[in-house]
C-alpha cells in the first residue's frame, strides 16, 4: 500500500493512524503459509542462467563532479552488460554488486547524500533499455536518497525487470553491529526505522519476495544474518540474490544449505596494491546444498555463469521446516543488544558521520 507523500513525512502516530485508519476491518497480510506451500507463479522454463558480475568501482567523491562519476560508472556497467549479453550463455539474471554506480565515499550526512541515486532515476532508466535489448533481469545495490526519508541514506537493492522497469527495490534488512570500535554505519536501514516503515509500506515489505517466471527471488546485502535469510525462506524465496562487500563464502554456502535454496553473491573488486585487495572478488554461485556452482576466486574483474534447475528445485518443495516450537521459550526471552527505531529522528537528530553514529549506538545499546 502506497502511502501519500504527507503521511510520508508525518510523525510516527500519525503514520500508524493512517494506517489502522484505512486498513480497518482488513484482514492480516500472510505471511507464511501454515501447510509448508508459499506462493508462486508458472515457469517460464525450468532452467534459467545466472550471470554474476565482480568489477572495480570507483567512488562518486574521486571525481570532479558527481555527474561525471556517475556517468563513468554507468558506461562500466553498461559495458559488463552487454559484455555478459554477448558471451556465454543468455542471462536471465545478471547480478551486480554493492555498490556499483555510487562507489563509497567518506564524508559528513550532507555530504554523503550528494553521492546517491534515485531509484527509480536516470540510472535505472538507462539501465532498463539494457534489460529489453538483453531480455534479462538486472539486479545492484546502491547508496540511494528518497524523499519520503528526508536527510536519510538508504541501502537499497534494485531488480530491474525484463521489461525495463524497476520491478522491486529491497531495502536494506539491518547493517552489521560493532565492525570498527570507533565507528558505526549511518545507513538508514529496516529495523532502525521498524515502525514507520512498517506503517508506511506494511509488514510483507520486511521480507519481500518478487515472484517471477524465473522463481521467486530476493535480493540482500546482509552477512551472518541467519534469521534473516531464515525469514525469506519462509517467504518462499527459492534463488537468494546477495550483494555484500569483504563477504564471506562459507556465510553464502551455509545459508543456501540451510534455507534449500540456490543463491550468488557480488563482490567488488579494489586496486591490486590496497590494504582490502585480499577481500576483493571472490564472487560465488551456490546450488541449495551449499555446493559451489561456479565461482572467482581472484581480485580482478570477471563474469561467472551457471544454469540452475528451478523446476526440479520446485517437485515436491515445501519451504524448510526450522524448529520454531522448541525453540521459541529461548527467542521469547531474547533480546537484542540494539532497540527498533534508534534512527527514527527529526532531521537536525540524525548522526553525521560514523563516530556520530557510534556514540547513538553505544547510548542505546541494552547491553551495555
Amino acid at each position: 500500500m502506497t502511502q501519500p507523500t504527507f503521511l510520508a513525512r508525518a510523525p510516527l502516530s500519525l503514520l500508524a493512524f493512517a494506517l489502522l485508519f484505512s486498513t480497518a476491518g482488513a484482514h492480516a497480510a500472510t505471511l507464511v503459509e501454515k501447510d509448508g506451500s508459499y506462493a508462486q507463479l508458472p515457469l517460464e522454463k525450468d532452467k534459467v542462467v545466472i550471470k554474476v558480475v565482480q568489477n572495480l568501482t570507483r567512488n562518486l567523491q574521486d571525481f570532479p563532479t558527481v555527474s561525471e562519476g556517475l556517468a563513468h560508472n554507468l558506461e562500466q556497467m553498461t559495458a559488463l552488460t552487454q559484455r555478459a549479453c554477448s558471451t556465454g550463455k543468455k542471462p536471465d539474471f545478471i547480478l551486480f554488486n554493492e555498490f556499483p554506480l555510487t562507489g563509497y565515499s567518506d564524508g559528513k550526512r550532507e555530504e554523503k547524500l550528494k553521492f546517491t541515486i534515485e531509484i527509480p532515476g536516470k540510472e535505472t532508466d538507462a539501465l532498463g533499455k539494457l534489460a529489453r535489448e538483453c531480455d534479462t533481469y538486472i539486479i545492484f545495490g546502491s547508496y540511494a536518497r528518497d524523499e519520503a526519508w528526508p536527510g536519510h541514506i538508504l541501502s537499497l537493492n534494485a531488480v530491474i525487470g525484463r521489461d525495463g522497469k524497476v520491478a522491486e527495490k529491497f531495502w536494506k534488512t539491518r547493517n552489521v553491529k560493532n565492525y570498527q570500535p570507533d565507528m558505526e554505519i549511518p545507513t538508514t536501514t529496516i529495523e532502525n526505522v521498524y515502525d514507520r516503515y512498517v506503517a508506511m509500506y506494511g509488514e510483507e515489505k520486511l521480507f519481500p519476495v518478487l515472484r517471477t517466471e524465473y522463481g521467486n527471488i530476493a535480493v540482500s546485502t546482509v552477512q551472518r544474518d541467519t534469521m534473516v535469510y531464515n525469514a525469506f525462506a519462509m517467504r518462499g524465496v527459492e534463488i537468494m540474490f546477495r550483494t555484500s562487500t569483504l563477504f564471506s563464502k562459507l556465510d553464502v554456502m551455509a545459508t543456501a544449505s540451510f534455507n534449500n535454496f540456490y543463491s550468488a553473491m557480488s563482490n567488488i573488486t579494489f586496486p591490486a596494491d590496497s590494504e582490502w585487495a585480499k577481500m576483493g572478488g571472490g564472487s560465488v554461485i551456490v546450488n541449495p546444498k551449499g555446493e559451489v556452482l561456479a565461482e572467482d576466486p581472484s581480485n580482478d574483474e570477471a563474469i561467472i555463469e551457471a544454469e540452475i534447475d528451478i523446476g526440479a528445485l520446485r517437485k515436491g518443495r515445501r519451504i524448510p521446516d526450522y524448529p520454531m516450537d522448541v525453540t521459541r521459550p529461548v527467542f521469547e526471552q531474547y533480546q537484542s543488544a540494539f532497540p527498533l527505531n534508534h534512527l527514527d529522528l527529526p532531521l537536525d537528530q540524525l548522526p553525521d558521520n560514523g563516530a556520530e553514529m557510534k556514540v547513538l549506538m553505544d547510548k542505546v545499546s541494552r547491553w551495555k
